[in-house]
């Protein structure tokens, strides 16, 4: 800490003067340990966390940001019970496999609802998302800062055959991120196998599974494993979006300046980096990797037809067995984020939001630096 003798009209200018200036040097250094259940680096959402933990560290020198990915500390179901009880600081949490611990958490899923960049954009503004905030502050003692996607283009990717229609998925044991997914993938014939993603490179090496539902980030990182990769146009066969929480225990007993500071980066630095870096990922993916034949590794687009094939067999199934795991409350949120989610489609049609203006070229940067995967930041944050 700073400390002065005398203080006098000079010295207080100064150090006005400082403080607009965005010096932080006189706030207590922040200790933190963030958990994920998704890989390191070069994964576009690890990117993002070690973004945030530089920001912290530039922005409040002497703090720490301890960054565990793919269930190396905790699972998500584990890592929001260690929030509730004080002992673990942040997550990234992804709403399906947080619905063991509350089953709420399932209203926000679902294939087919959020289509366009837009509407998956703007989950966080829906009155579904500010009640689940609530919700978990009221239930959990976690306080959720907002919402991120790892991929706007989840899909399904196969070891030794494309999946297109529902023949292709049945019979085929196939990771899913959480039971919501379960119901389509049950909806088409497979055999669903929820796993935290650390698990799945060797489960598909292995012949544990198939097949597995992921983002175009996840496919990038298992594209050896699984070539075969078919998404349905935005969220054709999956959802899938995170909330990033802290324990109320831990937040309670920061400073209002730390408090300060750390909001300001989550909101207005972290979490429009991570949406652009995973979007400008999906861009970048997309061009390196799509294929027109159905038969040749690499990522396929199904086409309107292809991916209705889809949504008809899946027939409403994620709703219905969202409902039976949910009180009456549930039960209206499933229809209400439903109505949402239509209107934010309507609200935001195929080009028309900012996302889809990001100069993702800024970006490059960041997946040069960290193309080499975790080893590279670790050896970074050993210097």
């Amino acid at each position: 800490m700073l400390r002065f003798r005398t203080l006098t009209t000079a010295v207080i200018g100064a150090v006005i003067l400082i403080a607009s200036t965005g010096v932080t040097g006189a706030v207590e250094p922040i200790k933190l340990r963030w958990a994920s259940d998704h890989s390191g680096p070069p994964h576009p959402a690890a990117i993002a966390e070690v973004y945030f933990a530089e920001q912290l560290e530039k922005k409040i020198p002497g703090s720490k940001v301890l960054i565990f990915w793919a269930k190396s500390l905790y699972t998500i179901p584990q890592g929001v019970k260690a929030l509730t009880q004080g002992n673990l600081e942040m997550i990234t949490g992804q709403f399906g496999k947080t619905s063991s611990i509350e089953p709420l958490a399932n209203v926000l899923l679902g294939a087919g609802k959020l289509t366009t960049v837009g509407a998956i954009d703007g989950v966080d503004s829906t009155k579904t998302f500010k009640y689940l905030v609530d919700h978990f502050n009221k239930s959990h003692d976690i306080t959720i800062f907002g919402a991120g996607h790892l991929s706007m283009y989840m899909g399904a990717g196969a070891v030794k055959a494309r999946l297109i229609g529902p023949a292709d998925f049945a019979g085929k044991k196939i990771r899913s991120m959480g039971p919501a997914e379960n119901a389509l993938l049950s909806a088409l014939g497979a055999n669903p196998q929820a796993m935290a993603f650390g698990d799945v490179p060797p489960a598909l090496q292995t012949g544990v599974i198939d097949a597995l539902l992921t983002s175009l980030g996840g496919f990038n990182a298992t594209k050896e494993q699984a070539p075969y990769f078919t998404v349905a146009g935005l969220n054709g066969i999956v959802g899938d979006y995170y909330w990033f929480g802290a324990s109320n225990r831990w937040w309670n007993k920061l400073s209002q300046a730390q408090r300060d500071i750390f909001t300001d980066i989550i909101k207005n630095d972290f979490m429009p980096f991570q949406r652009a870096i995973n979007y400008c990922n999906d861009k970048r993916t997309l061009d390196k990797f799509v294929t027109k034949d159905k038969n040749a590794p690499g990522i396929y687009v199904l086409s309107q037809a292809e991916a209705a094939v889809i949504k008809k067999a899946e027939n409403g199934a994620t709703n219905a067995w969202i409902k039976t795991k949910v009180n009456d409350t549930g039960d209206k949120l499933v229809d209400q984020f439903t109505a949402e989610a239509e209107a934010l489609v309507k609200a935001n049609p195929p080009g028309s939001h900012a996302l889809e203006k990001t100069d993702c070229s800024k970006y490059e940067k960041y997946f040069a630096r960290y193309g080499k995967g975790t080893e590279l930041f670790k050896a970074k944050k050993r210097k």
